[in-house]
């Protein structure tokens, strides 16, 4: 049985950069749960993650603001607070922040994630609508 206290003082938050457009934070939740890893992710407006997969998919549980999901070779969609999104396993997408708000999210990622290229401007754009 693993418990994690909100709060923890041994993860503190982290600012992402390397796979990630934007200013991006993430406070661990848990950081290995035998291949799962579960993190609060705080997107600025405009801040968005590369495109990447999940070997066992993602669970994306929006808490507040609005953001953009988008799978390869789909359209883009507008996530709201309340919102749950389901990657599957291996599907490559991205995610982050609308235009001109902010977004915090829970991401439940299972397996390990693969990070393939940054997603261009023209990319985010073609759903910039909210």
């Amino acid at each position: 049985m693993i418990i994690c206290r909100y709060g923890n003082p041994v993860t503190p938050t982290q600012q992402r950069t390397d796979t990630f457009t934007g200013l991006v934070f993430a406070d661990p939740v848990l950081a290995d749960g035998d291949g799962i890893v579960i993190n609060n992710v705080f997107f600025t407006p405009g801040a968005r993650t590369y495109w990447h997969s999940h070997e066992h998919g993602q669970i994306l549980m929006v808490v507040s603001g609005s953001g953009l999901i988008c799978p390869h070779g789909g359209d883009v969609q507008v996530l709201t607070a309340g919102d749950l999104a389901w990657s599957p396993p291996g599907e490559l997408h991205w995610h982050g922040a609308a235009p001109a708000t902010s977004i915090l999210h829970r991401a439940i990622s299972l397996g390990q994630t693969t990070w393939a290229s940054h997603v261009s401007d023209a990319e985010y754009g073609a759903g910039a609508v909210v």
